[in-house]
């Protein structure tokens, strides 16, 4: 069976998937990923700490929490064309200042305007314009989404470490500007204009075709359980995905990697979410995705206990379960809710579901720090806290269809 079949794809959707998943691999690349790099440069050249840096990188994400209801909303009202070409002129004019910050007020003032950026304009965002686009056929196109954002720290970091090298921190910033608005503007430019809301779970092709009959919708009355069991799934994946975002060179060492080791086996994350995003739709697409995450939230204590047994030989495991497991989830993010409670209304109820998971990830870096340096290797026990409420809220969860 053929990838991107035809039959599960509206016309126009596989380029409109790809548009979509272009700009979310860039617009992560230049402004979510770039403290992982520049914050030593920055902190030295503003007279700082780094963790200064990364404080304010927390509070831009704690600006995600609040920005993503009403970016959802806006985008279930009027289609996601607008709102991401805003975000693009945000993200550039924040990078912009960004790169001429003089002091310690202005650099948190800067990240709470990339804050609104990234809350408007990345993952759910993207998710959201595929459902306003596609109904509940944007399963295939969500996933298509992460295959290109999977690849944003692949090309993000070492380009910009180039850039830091050979230019500075601050003409990194101006060329990341630069993206925004020479390539990603006119990228979301072309996207196809949202169709009217008459149809909202049904594929609604943008390609002025007509719209499909209407799909009665299940009210979210009664539903609050599941929306919590959600949150609070999203909440500890998110944790457990920032954290490791953030320590995991760090963690392998700590279990006797060398730093190249730790380096090295780091980077299989990457191309195991994708592997693993590509066999999530290959052989599971047409499964309930609960049954997906599922599958995929065993991967963390299974990667946790390969690192606690074997130590530095076991850092290669650890790197690959981690990234099969945070692969599928990612896309489970935009795809459970969608199957569980259909297209009406999803991007409000995705941001709203996503603040918890929002809140946390502003906190993992901190607390999962703290751990790492209290209890060295003793921290994967909190991932294993965090896997085992995830796990529990999802067997918690009934398999629904709308």
């Amino acid at each position: 069976m053929p990838l991107f079949s035809a039959p599960s794809f509206a016309p126009g959707q596989v380029l409109t998937t790809c548009k979509l998943g272009l700009g979310q691999m860039l617009s992560w690349g230049s402004a979510f990923y770039l403290p992982a790099i520049l914050a030593g440069a920055m902190g030295e050249s503003l007279g700082i700490p780094p963790s200064r840096i990364f404080a304010a990188f927390s509070l831009a994400l704690l600006m995600m929490a609040l920005t993503g209801p009403v970016a959802g909303r806006l985008i279930d009202r009027w289609g996601g064309r607008p709102l991401l070409m805003a975000t693009n002129l945000w993200f550039a004019l924040g990078l912009v200042l960004l790169s001429q910050v003089q002091t310690q007020g202005q650099l948190f003032a800067v990240w709470l305007l990339l804050g609104l950026a990234m809350g408007a304009g990345l993952y759910e965002a993207a998710f959201a314009t595929s459902v306003r686009l596609y109904g509940k056929a944007a399963r295939g196109s969500i996933v298509g989404i992460t295959l290109f954002g999977g690849f944003a720290s692949t090309l993000s970091w070492p380009l910009t470490t180039w850039l830091l090298h050979s230019w500075g921190w601050r003409e990194a910033c101006l060329v990341w500007a630069a993206v925004q608005l020479l390539v990603l503007l006119p990228l979301h430019a072309s996207l196809p204009r949202a169709p009217a809301r008459a149809s909202a779970d049904a594929v609604m092709p943008p390609a002025g075709l007509a719209a499909a009959p209407t799909a009665p919708t299940t009210p979210l009355r009664g539903q609050w359980l599941s929306l919590v069991l959600l949150a609070l799934t999203f909440a500890a994946i998110w944790f457990i995905g920032t954290s490791m975002m953030s320590h995991l060179p760090r963690l392998l060492m700590v279990s006797g990697a060398t730093a190249t080791a730790a380096v090295a086996a780091a980077a299989l994350v990457g191309p195991a979410q994708v592997a693993s995003r590509i066999a999530d739709y290959a052989f599971l697409r047409r499964a309930h995705p609960l049954w997906s995450a599922r599958i995929a939230v065993m991967a963390y204590p299974l990667a946790a206990l390969a690192l606690a047994v074997f130590g530095a030989s076991g850092s290669w495991a650890y790197a690959l379960a981690f990234g099969l497991g945070n692969g599928i989830m990612t896309v489970v993010i935009g795809t459970l809710p969608l199957a569980m409670f259909g297209a009406q209304g999803y991007g409000q109820r995705q941001g709203l579901l996503m603040v918890p998971a929002r809140m946390t990830q502003a906190s993992a870096p901190f607390l999962f720090g703290l751990a790492l340096e209290q209890w060295q290797l003793g921290a994967l026990w909190v991932l294993m806290l965090a896997a085992s409420i995830a796990g529990t809220a999802l067997w918690c969860l009934r398999a629904k269809q709308v």
